[in-house]
């Protein structure tokens, strides 16, 4: 078929027209159940009620100014996010790479360096900037000579660490789990030392949150698993459940870097953005719903574990909340194939891992559909090889 688009994305042949919570509909009448959350993004499912009442009353009102005005709304979710952090200053944005430019450009002008040390398999964005931060050669592929002076460092090496960063540093970002780079999680013994290491050289410590905040994890942000206190933390996915915003959570005593026009955006923060965002923090922040999250992740992986246990081909689980890779021995392309034509949607991160990023409202019983789902698949697949 003809397109009028470019064809930047290897899309699937479906064609979502609808959903409701974990369940979403094709054009053909097709249902599925989504355990990719839009790739994390709708943490509270799709067409969440208050988000949906939230947005619709303040369409009614208002759909854009500009933030030439007060707006009390930025501020509440603003309030939300601080309170829920360790920051105390949000910069509003459109996107998870608008987040991260925006912290990159803090930390530059704050510190006054430039050298900002990220690690290998990470993700970042797709803007030039954030680009140049991702440790991943296939996202930078035919665009020319990078950002300049971004270095990029193994994960979880410490001593890598050490050798590197200096009193030039201006930062050193990094996401508590990689989500795009196949669901690895930093150790925390390296987080801490990381932290000791920025303190001593006058190095900001950034974490890229945008996938695995709001609540993904069990906790508010990922970096609240571990004794660490960053001093910038970048949020959007799950920020507005699907409605696109994204946020720059900063310490106090960045706030005077960021002056009048030093930066901006002209749909950051936006009415119904805040809307969709105020509307998402009240129900996932908490503390009931954030403890069943955890719940909900440590009941998945055992019975995926207890399930898939005779599969040689499966080498690892990894897990934090309900933000899952399942490593494979071999390429999982086939399988998501595979899954798709059994009513379960999935994702991948990188060749070998299945990534599974479930809305954190997904009920025992959705999850035992989709576990039997995965299961009587994979071992069907074995079966059909052997």
């Amino acid at each position: 078929m003809m397109t009028c688009l470019f064809e930047n994305y290897a899309r699937w042949d479906i064609e979502i027209e609808s959903g409701s919570g974990t369940h979403v509909v094709d054009s053909t009448g097709t249902a599925y159940l989504d355990f990719t959350s839009g790739i994390g993004v709708c943490n509270l499912g799709h067409c969440h009620p208050s988000v949906i009442e939230s947005v619709s009353n303040q369409m009614q009102k208002l759909w854009h100014t500009s933030n030439l005005f007060k707006s009390s709304l930025q501020e509440q979710v603003a309030e939300k996010l601080t309170e829920f952090s360790n920051g105390s200053s949000v910069f509003f944005c459109n996107s998870g790479a608008e987040a991260n430019e925006a912290a990159i450009k803090l930390a530059r002008k704050y510190t006054g360096k430039s050298k900002i040390i990220t690690f290998h398999q990470s993700f970042h964005g797709r803007t030039l900037g954030t680009m140049a931060a991702t440790g991943q050669d296939k996202v930078k592929q035919g665009f020319g000579p990078m950002l300049e002076t971004f270095i990029h460092l193994p994960f979880n090496d410490i001593e890598a660490l050490k050798n590197e960063i200096d009193d030039e540093t201006a930062a050193v970002m990094l996401e508590i789990i990689q989500g795009e780079g196949g669901v690895f999680p930093a150790e925390e013994s390296f987080l801490l030392e990381l932290e000791n290491l920025c303190q001593k050289h006058g190095a900001l410590l950034i974490v890229d949150e945008v996938q695995t905040g709001i609540g993904r994890t069990g906790t508010p942000f990922a970096y609240q698993h571990y004794q660490i206190s960053p001093d910038i933390i970048t949020s959007a996915k799950g920020l507005g459940n699907g409605f696109p915003t994204g946020a720059m959570i900063g310490k106090e005593q960045l706030k005077t870097a960021f002056n009048p026009g030093s930066h901006g955006s002209t749909f950051g923060g936006n009415p119904l953005a805040m809307s969709a965002a105020k509307a998402t923090l009240d129900t996932v922040f908490e503390k009931e719903f954030l403890s069943e999250v955890n719940n909900k992740g440590n009941y998945l992986f055992e019975k995926l574990s207890e399930q898939l246990s005779s599969l040689k081909s499966l080498k690892s689980i990894r897990y934090k909340g309900l933000m899952f890779g399942l490593e494979f021995s071999e390429e999982v392309g086939p399988l998501l194939s595979l899954l798709r034509e059994n009513g379960l949607i999935v994702l991948s991160a990188g060749p070998n891992v299945m990534r599974l990023l479930p809305p954190l409202t997904v009920t025992y019983e959705e999850m035992d559909v989709a576990i039997e789902k995965i299961s009587t698949t994979l071992l069907e697949s074995k079966k059909a090889t052997c």
